[in-house]
């Protein structure tokens, strides 16, 4: 499989670098996502905007590798060990992300095994995803201020009941913090935070 140029991290580099072999475990059924990135945040983010709740991220995985071609040539390997697996993506997933290809059912225990092999090998594996993925966000949580500043018009967060496309992915965003615990107080300006409290329930 090349390199998805629609994962925005992987343009960066052809091969030099820190990337990542990924395991996506679906929250909802027996399927996983077997892939490899620059930025898994990212490239969560671009398969689904809610990857929070459609991912099982305290079951998924993630194996530091030191050049994208080897984390390419680890998903190459592992989805050897499963071609009886393969099945099609669910629709949830957005396709545009290339997220249509190397998905799998009933294939986890199997690639849990090897994955955890990788790690006796001397690879850094994080097991589960979701601290790694915490600390991401906590990382760019000082970039929210400005980016939603960008994002919403004063207009918008004055009318928070119609909500518009472009709400949508602000909402989601913030929901992802939401979701892993992490407090918006400290990065927000007050209206955005009142409007995030009132299109998401809070």
């Amino acid at each position: 499989m090349p390199i998805d140029p629609r994962d925005p991290a992987s343009i960066r580099s052809l091969s030099r670098g820190r990337c990542f072999l990924y395991v996506l475990p679906s929250a909802f059924e027996d399927l996983l996502k077997l892939g490899f990135s620059r930025d898994p945040l990212d490239r969560l983010q671009s398969l689904h905007r809610r990857y929070f709740e459609v991912f099982d991220l305290d079951r998924g995985l993630l194996v530091e590798t030191e050049t994208v071609r080897e984390a390419r040539a680890l998903e190459l390997a592992l989805g050897r060990l499963i071609p009886l697996h393969s099945a099609p993506a669910p629709l949830t997933v957005r396709h545009e992300a290339a997220g249509h290809t190397e998905w799998y059912r009933g294939a986890y225990e199997s690639l849990t095994e090897a994955v955890r092999a990788l790690a006796a090998q001397g690879h850094v594996l994080h097991e589960p995803l979701r601290p790694w993925l915490q600390q991401a966000l906590l990382t760019r949580r000082d970039l929210l201020f400005s980016w939603t500043q960008a994002m919403l018009t004063l207009e918008e967060l004055e009318a928070p009941a119609a909500i518009t496309p472009t709400q949508r992915v602000v909402r989601d965003a913030l929901d992802a913090y939401v979701a892993f615990g992490i407090a918006l107080e400290p990065a927000l300006p007050e209206a955005v935070l009142r409007w995030h409290r009132a299109v998401s329930g809070l």
